[in-house]
């Protein structure tokens, strides 16, 4: 296999694992909100009771937050791809896969930290445009609106998939080399998850910054959301 044949074969494989590994992470991996609300109070300190309390806090505090789980997300991702990456392009499903439930996760948790939850399939469809954003494909808000979310989100799956599988293809090639294919496996699935979460980190947070101008509007009520523990006077301890 040469060429033009080896690149398109490639790019077939690489299309289908990517649609594979999403459409797995959309039925099975899914952030329990509960346990990382109480995540985010103990490892960071977050003095809220709620997602709403986000609003509350400093964005300086909440993007410091982000980018940790970014590099956390990246970091888990290298070294997933340098074990599978030993395999050559024989684990390069498995290995997409992996990677695309660990940016799945990763988009997830941002999506919380920014304040946005997924309980609601408009919030799931909210979640998954995010998803599309970052992996730099375009969903029309119109298209959000007409589709349900059964229909919406394999919708965006399959152009993704099409938009994405070209490059990572192009990038997975040094997979064939075997003494190359764990360096280039690492590096890969590094700055895959450092892209989509940096996209998707700046999408959450165009959102967050439009809901704190609408909270400051003159004629809206000048209240604490509910579920924040927070007072005017600066944040109380949970102790």
């Amino acid at each position: 296999m040469t060429g033009p044949r080896k690149s398109s074969w490639l790019v077939s494989r690489a299309q289908a694992a990517i649609q594979q590994g999403l459409t797995q992470a959309y039925d099975t991996i899914k952030v329990d909100a509960a346990r990382y609300l109480y995540h985010l109070r103990v490892a960071h300190g977050l003095p809220i009771a709620s997602f709403q309390g986000v609003y509350t806090l400093p964005t300086e505090v909440l993007d410091n937050i982000a980018k940790q789980t970014i590099r956390a997300g990246m970091k888990l991702a290298a070294a997933e791809g340098a074990g599978l990456g030993m395999g050559g392009i024989l684990t390069l499903v498995p290995d997409l896969s992996i990677l695309a439930g660990i940016t799945m996760r990763t988009v997830q948790k941002l999506s919380l930290i920014y304040g946005f939850e997924f309980n609601t399939d408009e919030e799931v469809a909210e979640l998954w445009l995010a998803v599309a954003s970052a992996a730099g494909v375009n969903i029309g808000r119109e298209v959000l609106e007409k589709e349900v979310v059964e229909r919406l989100v394999p919708r965006i799956i399959r152009a993704i998939a099409v938009k994405t599988s070209g490059e990572v293809a192009e990038k997975w090639i040094g997979r064939i080399i075997p003494v190359l294919s764990s360096a280039v496996g690492a590096g890969v699935n590094y700055y895959f998850v450092r892209a989509w979460g940096e996209r998707a980190m700046k999408h959450f947070r165009e959102k967050h910054l439009l809901v704190r101008q609408r909270m400051a509007l003159p004629g809206q009520p000048q209240t604490l959301l509910e579920g924040s523990i927070v007072d005017i006077g600066g944040p109380k301890s949970l102790n």
